[in-house]
């Protein structure tokens, strides 16, 4: 596995060495000491245990975000996805970083088998790209809705740019999300 630091530092792109033949093909999703080395080596601290697995499917144009816990349940997260495709953000919500407030958006698919790491004091959320996506989440801490919250996920001061599938012209967004703060308003981590 090859991991690569994004624009966004703390967030890091996971790709699987892949190895396939006329049988078909065969990748490590998960090594935890080479995880851990990965991390060191783009000079970033050890991501806590993973505790909770997610599995979600969604239809083109589902858009699932921006969301993140509060301590003292924050959640890192190790997302990829297994059917389909889906353009994939964080956005740091960390009131005292350099990049607060700044996003980083990367498709993750079947085919390319890409992964993102997002750690604790990121907000997360993904638009599916086709319909029929998974999208699996490992995660640090298990989910609690008492430290669940989230940012309204076309806030203009952070202005994601949100690819959508051909023939949908608008995302599909849950009630809660489209009632959700910006991020000027939303309680954040306090660091």
């Amino acid at each position: 596995m090859k991991l690569i630091a994004s624009d966004l530092p703390g967030v890091v792109i996971i790709e699987p060495a892949v190895f396939g033949d006329d049988r078909g093909w065969f990748y490590e999703s998960f090594n935890e000491p080479r995880f851990a080395a990965g991390l060191a080596e783009l000079g970033l601290p050890p991501a806590p245990g993973f505790v909770q697995d997610n599995h979600s499917c969604s239809k083109a144009g589902v858009l699932r975000g921006l969301h993140y816990q509060l301590p003292p349940q924050a959640q890192g997260k190790l997302v990829r996805v297994v059917q389909g495709a889906a353009w994939d953000v964080a956005v740091d919500i960390r009131p005292r970083s350099a990049t607060f407030g700044r996003w980083f958006g990367l498709e993750l698919s079947a085919d390319n088998k890409r992964q993102l790491w997002i750690p604790a004091g990121f907000a997360h959320g993904f638009v599916a790209l086709q319909d029929d996506t998974h999208f699996l989440y490992k995660t640090t801490d298990v989910w609690s809705k008492a430290c669940e919250r989230s940012l309204l996920w076309n806030d203009p001061a952070i202005a994601i740019a949100w690819p959508m599938p051909a023939g949908v012209s608008a995302p599909i967004v849950a009630p809660k999300d489209a009632a959700a703060p910006v991020l000027a308003k939303a309680e954040l981590p306090a660091e």
